[in-house]
């Protein structure tokens, strides 16, 4: 069954594309929580051109992100700036009947945490991995923002505290360890010396990463102004390492190797303890988004709800040592 957007994508790549005649194949990928993912095939000219069409579900895009359109648009400005993302070829407009979003390249690589930190194909890549990470949060970092600001809100660490303090306390659950971790980080989660471009889900999942190193930065639905601190600290937050928290960074690197190759690629040089509070940061904000789905498993009876949401208690494993025992 040919999906209904396809008709009019078709039209619209035509009139966009004097050279396109078809679309030879549209796949629903499985990655993409928010938004819908296609792999298109695309009949141009002689060729076929891989792509991806990143689409807002049934055409519609959430109040809570930041609309494709502009996602688009921040990823074309991080793009001509140097950074590793792919080519944004058409956003999609209103007159086209074929939802909000917008078509980019497909780049070749995996995103699947397991298969990154464990198969063997990765396995020589794998040192270098935290450094690469360091060299592309840099260009990000270093994005004018001055046009951007237009488009994306600023949203520092004060600003991000309260906003995850007011959702817990909705919850009107209160837990020790999410109320010491609040205490430790109010006076620590300061506004930036500097607001710089934010990912601000720069993580496993968000990064495609072939055995040759990391090949592009996706999924922009979270971009704003605030402090680079958060990307650093993001990625280091041991949800994301995936078993293996004796490297701090994605589970794959130092975090020595991540802000040496920072620095060295234009950021600021940045301490393991300025970044601490943002590590912190990341398990208290992980899991009580956990809590959020259990409180949506509560109206909805979603397994899957209640497997996240039972995980809060993972996070407070991880305050407990990051602030009790000095553990990264």
């Amino acid at each position: 069954m040919v999906a209904e957007f396809i008709p009019p994508l078709e039209k619209a790549l035509a009139r966009a594309w004097p050279e396109f005649s078809q679309i030879k194949a549209a796949v629903r990928l499985s990655g993409g929580a928010s938004q819908e993912t296609w792999a298109i095939d695309a009949e141009i000219g002689e060729t076929t051109e891989h792509l991806i069409l990143r689409r807002a579900p049934g055409g519609h895009s959430s109040p809570t992100a930041v609309p494709l359109a502009t996602e688009a648009v921040v990823i074309e400005t991080v793009r001509e700036a140097g950074a590793r993302v792919p080519r944004v070829r058409y956003v999609l407009k209103d007159e086209d009947g074929a939802g909000q979003g917008y078509v980019m390249d497909r780049l070749a690589g995996e995103t699947i945490a397991r298969k990154i930190l464990r198969e063997a194909e990765f396995a020589a890549v794998r040192p270098h991995l935290a450094r690469d990470c360091g060299r592309e949060l840099a260009r990000i970092h270093q994005v004018e923002t001055k046009a951007l600001s237009s488009v994306l809100t600023t949203v520092d660490g004060p600003a991000q505290l309260a906003r995850y303090r007011d959702i817990y306390d909705s919850y009107d659950h209160p837990d020790p360890v999410f109320e010491m971790a609040l205490k430790w980080l109010e006076p620590r989660l300061m506004p930036p010396a500097e607001v710089r471009l934010v990912h601000g889900d720069f993580r496993h999942g968000n990064l495609l990463i072939s055995p040759q190193g990391l090949e592009a930065v996706l999924d922009w639905e979270l971009a704003h102004l605030g402090d680079p601190l958060e990307d650093l600290g993001w990625i280091c937050t041991r949800s994301w390492r995936f078993g293996v928290n004796e490297k701090p960074v994605g589970g794959f690197g130092a975090l020595e190797d991540l802000l040496e190759a920072y620095a060295e690629t234009g950021g600021r040089a940045f301490t393991v303890d300025e970044v601490k509070p943002w590590i912190v940061y990341g398990s208290l904000k992980w899991g009580i988004m956990c809590m959020t789905m259990y409180q949506g498993f509560r109206k909805d009876g979603s397994v899957e709800r209640a497997a996240i949401g039972r995980r809060s208690s993972e996070a407070q494993w991880d305050l407990v040592r990051l602030i009790l025992h000095g553990d990264l």
